[in-house]
């Protein structure tokens, strides 16, 4: 056998070798008799619902995931409420896609179970777009029906005061803001640095 040869086979012995030593270790709990499902699975324990699935995504950052825990959990639920409105409106905003966040949570806020939050993304979501004016009054709103007492909703009217005082004396440039995601789906325009 040349040198060569050797050189071939000697990666593959070794992992036959480590292969073969492996199947022999002992190791692990023993399965028990006609077990068919992975040990630690609770087949009888409740699933975790789509809408704390989707705010998990969307604080990971993975939106077009977070969109499918949403209508997952439209269909579980039977109806698409106001938190899911939201949910949906809030991963968009996150994908950057305006015009359906826009349209998702303007739903959300015509709905009777409209929380703040809804009211302040889509209050960003007017001030990514341009319309200041229409932001600020929604912001006011979100800060009225939170009695004041979220620091982003207030932050975030304080900006957009801002922004709509700037305007009328000198032009302002758009690209002095960008969205930061705060809590599970709640966002907050801060200057840029």
């Amino acid at each position: 056998m040349t040198k060569r040869h050797w050189r071939v086979r000697t990666p593959a012995a070794l992992l036959l070798l480590s292969l073969s030593l492996a199947a022999c270790a002992p190791g692990g709990d023993a399965i028990p008799e006609g077990q068919v499902d992975a040990p630690g699975v609770d087949l009888d324990a409740e699933a975790v619902d789509g809408v704390e699935v989707g705010h998990r995504l969307i604080a990971a950052g993975e939106y077009e995931l977070a969109i499918k825990a949403f209508n997952r959990a439209a269909l579980d639920r039977g109806k698409i409420d106001a938190e899911i409105l939201s949910g949906l409106g809030s991963a968009n905003l996150g994908l950057g896609r305006l015009g359906q966040a826009e349209s998702l949570l303007r739903r959300a806020i015509d709905t009777e179970g409209a929380q703040p939050e809804d009211w302040n993304n889509l209050g960003v979501v007017l001030m990514e777009a341009g319309k200041t004016a229409e932001a600020e009054q929604i912001f006011r709103r979100a800060f009225a029906l939170d009695n004041g007492e979220s620091v982003a909703i207030r932050d975030n009217l304080r900006l957009a005061l801002a922004k709509s005082e700037n305007s009328a004396t000198s032009r302002v440039e758009t690209d002095d803001y960008k969205l930061v995601r705060r809590g599970s789906s709640e966002f907050l325009i801060r200057p840029t640095p």
